[in-house]
């Protein structure tokens, strides 16, 4: 799960480094005019939630930073993936995950092994959307892994069988 979780991070590092400043933050039509830098954003903001909430063992992914800088500067969103990948094994412990829903506020238990899976589908989620707004925005050769679950990987390989 976490050599996973870590290795995804690792392709999508060598794919931003391939970007340009102005792909990573101009405005995607096929994107609904959302930035790879913003999908970016995203990413790494639920990944620190997570990992800052693990102290505490209370976790909000409604309470992100927002922070525009990882939208905008591609060396920042490296740093910052690079800090996940460093801190983002610890051992397995119960949490709290609250959600804001309207004005009401949910709270759920749950794991963080648990969350660590929860983080890995999501970021393979907004990997396949970076993947659309890169092919339609450059013409960089993406690894055909790029933005696809591990199991899909797997029954593909099954099915060539």
């Amino acid at each position: 799960m976490f050599n996973s979780s870590i290795q995804t991070i690792e392709q999508f590092k060598e794919i931003l480094s391939q970007l340009s400043k102005d792909c990573y933050a101009e405005p995607c039509e096929s994107l609904s005019h959302a930035t790879i830098g913003q999908h970016t954003r995203h990413i790494i903001e639920l990944y620190q939630c997570l990992i800052n909430g693990y102290g505490e063992a209370d976790v909000c992914y409604d309470k992100r930073e927002r922070n525009k800088r990882i939208e905008e500067e591609i060396g920042y969103a490296v740093t910052l993936l690079e800090n996940i990948q460093e801190n983002l094994e610890k051992p397995n412990k119960e949490l709290q995950i609250r959600y804001e829903l309207g004005e009401e506020e949910i709270c759920l238990t749950s794991n963080y092994y648990r969350e660590v899976m929860y983080n890995l589908e999501h970021v393979i989620h907004h990997h396949a959307l970076i993947k659309v707004g890169i092919k339609t925005m450059t013409n960089i050769e993406l690894p055909d892994s790029f933005g696809v679950a591990p199991s899909t990987i797997q029954y593909r390989k099954v099915c060539v069988q």
